[in-house]
């Protein structure tokens, strides 16, 4: 069996000098598509920015993509993150270039020099997301739905293992959420892992799979019924 892209043993979540979430135990393995649901306030964020290592990992063993969170160096943070992929619900483009040049600047900033090679790549995770003939397009010229798609198709850049959605379809309504909804399953598909948080509980209804609660300062596997 493949070994688990994400490894949580009695973990607890701290910001600062609160612990937000404790004792938390989990897997998640290759493939595997998981909602962290929870209602605003119960910690997935907090549990979010453990993962990609914005709040360090105090108490307990995380291992992600191969990095052990607790033993984790400071400078070792840029490699992290660069085998997730993270989408965020604010999008996070760079309102000062256009879709092509955000997708640059992240291909530079994380090692990426041969201009051809950082072209074919632009164009491969623009096309994944259906947005192949938008990379000239300023992200004030975009709907939210179609910034969150150059979202997705940016943290797809660095060929990640773990994607991390902290509620991507939170800024957006239900029609469009459920095309971004659609972008995600396809990446599902075609093999990679994602942890989504989210409280769009139409969505999970829509889409169900194996599902965690935040609540009560604990993290738990939930059996979505359907209807």
């Amino acid at each position: 069996m493949a070994e688990p892209v994400l490894t949580l043993k009695d973990v607890a979540v701290y910001q600062q000098e609160n612990m937000i979430l404790n004792d938390i135990t989990l897997d998640v393995r290759p493939g595997e598509f998981v909602y962290l649901i929870g209602k605003t306030g119960s910690g997935k964020s907090s549990f979010m920015k453990t993962l990609y290592a914005d709040l360090p990992l105090k108490e307990g063993h995380g291992r992600i993509v191969g990095f052990n969170l607790k033993t984790l160096q400071e400078k070792d943070i840029p490699f992290l993150r660069r085998k997730l992929g993270i989408v965020f619900q604010d999008f996070k483009l760079l309102p000062d270039r256009n879709v092509k040049n955000n997708l640059l600047f992240v291909l530079k900033a994380t090692g990426w020099k041969d201009a051809a090679t950082m072209d074919k790549r632009i164009g491969e995770v623009l096309d994944k997301v259906g947005m192949g003939t938008k990379g000239f397009k300023f992200p004030h010229e975009l709907s939210g739905g179609e910034q969150q798609r150059i979202a997705i198709a940016r943290a797809l850049l660095n060929d990640p293992e773990l994607i991390l959605a902290d509620e991507p379809t939170g800024n957006l309504d239900p029609q469009t959420s459920v095309e971004v909804m659609k972008v995600l399953q396809e990446i599902n598909k075609a093999g990679r892992t994602i942890l989504m948080a989210t409280h769009d509980y139409a969505l999970i209804l829509k889409y169900p799979s194996k599902t965690l609660k935040c609540d009560g300062s604990k993290v738990f596997e939930v059996i979505q019924k359907a209807g």
